[in-house]
């Protein structure tokens, strides 16, 4: 059994991030209060991307050809954009977890993401930066580029040492490491979420313990506490317009069960009772936010080019909220194509409040 005592000095840290969070978001004045029936939320903003069986994005798509469905209910789209090789609509950023890999690991990832960058006489589809994840700090680089020979030079010329919350360190050192993981995401959004368009967010990462199983036990506060994290969080992706993705350079060499373990987490969560840790993963959060996990491949080069394809073509789709009828209410997200073989990927849902 989890050491109860350690597990709660942690939880409490999920509900104080969130708080946290909400109170460093600048305040926006509208020019008229909002009188419709839709509520506070008002309007729901979603990047779509489409694909067929090859997995590349599908341009060219019209408004009639999408149907959106909120809790099962067909909702009208209200504005529609078709984005197709615009560089300025969409940001990438790469994210070098040196956490929740080992040393070793990590200097091959730079070998592949150097291999990534210099492609096409370095010449990147996206604006991109990098950000060097540490237990010591999470540095983001503040400008983003098209050159991809400038950026993987100044990635070469990164001193990422040996860390000291290592992997063998047992479930404190799991904790540690999963609490850093949740703070670096958060100030991300916090940094990323008053610039425009589109952001990719590419973490390439085995992803943070799940921290959930048959040994941890969670009392209905605790529960609570992470529902609020969940909350808070999808809200913020969403509101950023932030798209995860979880490149493992583990590669083939990971243990199958741990590998997709994550599945487990990835539905929504509609209330307290059905939170859990595991709903705070790093694979699970991605593919809630309209991203996506890549596993069991030891060319992390060739993962990375699949992600950022995501941002050649999607389509960006617009609906009324419906009313809440209770704080935090979860409203479950389908969307579909009125086309043979095609499927629409994007977030699964979003919270509705009154």
């Amino acid at each position: 059994m989890i050491d109860r005592r350690r597990l709660a000095s942690f939880l409490p840290f999920l509900l104080l991030n969130a708080t946290l969070m909400q109170a460093q978001r600048p305040v926006s004045i509208p020019h008229a209060p909002e009188t419709s029936e839709t509520g506070p939320t008002g309007k729901i903003s979603m990047d779509v991307v489409v694909t067929a069986k090859s997995e590349q994005p599908i341009a060219g798509l019209q408004q009639q050809d999408f149907t959106v469905m909120d809790n099962k209910t067909v909702r009208p789209i209200t504005s529609f954009k078709a984005v197709a090789e615009s560089a300025e609509d969409v940001r990438v950023l790469l994210i070098v977890d040196a956490v929740n890999v080992d040393f070793t690991i990590v200097a091959n990832e730079r070998q592949q993401i150097g291999k990534f960058l210099k492609a096409n006489d370095g010449k990147l589809a996206h604006p991109t930066a990098l950000a060097i994840f540490t237990d010591q700090e999470f540095q983001i680089q503040p400008n983003y580029t098209r050159d991809g020979n400038s950026l993987n030079a100044s990635l070469e010329q990164q001193t990422i040492g040996l860390r000291t919350l290592r992997r063998s360190t047992g479930f404190y050192g799991a904790e540690d490491r999963t609490q850093l993981s949740l703070k670096s995401l958060d100030q991300l959004i916090a940094a990323e979420r008053e610039q425009p368009g589109r952001k990719i967010v590419i973490w390439i990462s085995p992803g943070w313990p799940l921290l959930s199983g048959p040994a941890v036990e969670l009392s209905g506060k605790e529960m609570d506490n992470i529902f609020h994290e969940i909350v808070g969080l999808s809200t913020r992706l969403r509101e950023a317009r932030m798209t995860l993705y979880c490149v493992n350079p583990i590669g083939a060499g990971q243990n199958v069960s741990t590998e997709f373990y994550y599945q487990q987490f990835t539905k929504g969560v509609a209330k307290p009772s059905q939170a859990d840790l595991g709903h705070l993963s790093l694979q699970a959060l991605a593919e809630q936010s309209g991203g996506r996990v890549f596993v069991g491949n030891n060319d992390v080069a060739d993962m990375l080019k699949w992600t950022v394809s995501d941002g050649s073509a999607f389509y960006e789709l617009t609906f009324d909220a419906p009313k809440a009828e209770h704080p935090d209410e979860y409203h479950q997200i389908e969307v579909s194509v009125d086309r043979p073989g095609l499927t629409a990927r994007t977030e699964h849902g979003y919270y509705d409040q009154p």
